[in-house]
């Protein structure tokens, strides 16, 4: 049997302010992630004070979930707001880069949804903005942030549970239902980035993580437009090899091509390899078994065990990115390490080679 010590779960996480001492505000609500972001932060102690958005139907939406939150006359109104100390959005991916400009220039801190930009263009002058202003440009990669048997892999990592982590498989693959709503801006090159940018982005975060490096390598990537060809610019397939500075290597696979009989929006997976044994996470659904998700199973030379964190833990990366505003500090996250998962996916994408269109 794996030691229970090792296995303990942390304290759940839970708010870090109080009410009113960190209002922020929602701007750009194109991706559906805006509302998880909301929500992580609102648990961790944050105030919703604004939403602002140029399309009204989005405005509407977002209302149902947050009837009292009023909605601003334009952005200037929200930068203005000496009150409001961060802005998230997760607006058209092309068009998140240049408003987080503006919100860092204004004086803000900025919350970005992955993808955080589309270009190396784009990245260097978000490098660029941070340098100047000392605002931070903080991302939602949501398949790791966004899901407690995520989290406790990287506890458990840390604590040393499966030694040295050498190799990680992850695969995101989600489902194209509804994919209508998105409008024409998803399926667009320019606006959306490609699949190794939007999807892939979640995957090669998790890798740097996982694995402990600050630099890696793009050994090989592919996309292809298997069967939406349509959409003559979209890609609805990718997949990608990676080799960490440290010589651990991964590999990720994303696609648009979950059925309609999985529940969730896909059935996402990861597997940590180390030299002591080996996690492979089940995150949205435990397929052909039960349709729960933060799954885990850690297996070691002393056992195996099967676990599911779900309320167990919570998300404590929104609380570490509100004392990190308040403080100054780099505990959710390392702004290099942000913005190196968005470099590499970006080279990833723009070095692909083309399967099928």
């Amino acid at each position: 049997m794996i030691n229970k010590d090792l296995l303990a779960l942390p304290e759940k996480a839970g708010r870090v302010v109080k009410d009113g001492e960190f209002p922020f505000a929602a701007v750009g609500l194109s991706h559906g992630h805006i509302y998880g972001m909301c929500d992580g932060l609102i648990k961790a102690g944050a105030t919703l004070k604004w939403v602002y958005d140029e399309n009204p139907a989005l405005i509407e939406d977002f209302r149902k979930k947050y009837p009292e939150i009023p909605v601003a006359k334009s952005l200037d109104e929200i930068l203005c707001d000496k009150e409001v100390k961060l802005v998230a959005s997760a607006d058209i991916p092309s068009k998140r880069c240049p408003l987080g400009i503006k919100v860092m220039e204004s004086g803000k801190d900025y919350f970005a949804d992955k993808a955080p930009l589309v270009t190396l263009s784009q990245l260097d002058a978000a490098r660029d903005a941070v340098r100047r202003t000392g605002k931070k440009y903080a991302v939602y990669y949501g398949e790791r942030l966004g899901s407690e048997c995520a989290m406790f892999a990287g506890t458990l990592i840390e604590r040393g549970a499966i030694g040295r982590v050498i190799n990680v498989i992850g695969m995101g693959p989600h489902k194209l239902a509804n994919g209508e709503k998105r409008g024409e801006w998803f399926y667009k090159r320019e606006t959306q980035g490609g699949i190794l940018i939007d999807i892939g982005s979640h995957q090669i975060e998790q890798f740097l993580y996982y694995t402990g490096n600050r630099r890696a390598t793009v050994t090989s990537s592919r996309i292809a437009n298997y069967s939406h060809k349509e959409f003559p610019e979209f890609d609805d397939f990718g997949d990608c090899n990676l080799l960490g500075a440290n010589g651990a290597t991964g590999y990720f696979r994303v696609d648009w091509f979950t059925p309609q009989g999985v529940k969730p929006f896909g059935d996402g997976r990861t597997v940590i390899v180390g030299t002591d044994g080996y996690i492979e996470l089940r995150k949205y659904t435990n397929i052909g078994i039960e349709d729960v998700g933060n799954n885990m199973i850690i297996a070691t030379n002393d056992g195996v065990e099967s676990l599911n964190v779900t309320g167990k833990i919570g998300l404590p990366y929104f609380g570490q990115l509100i004392l990190d505003c308040l403080e100054g500090t780099e505990k959710a996250m390392t702004q290099e390490h942000a913005f190196y998962s968005a470099e590499l996916s970006v080279l990833a994408q723009n070095g692909a080679v083309e399967c099928d269109r």
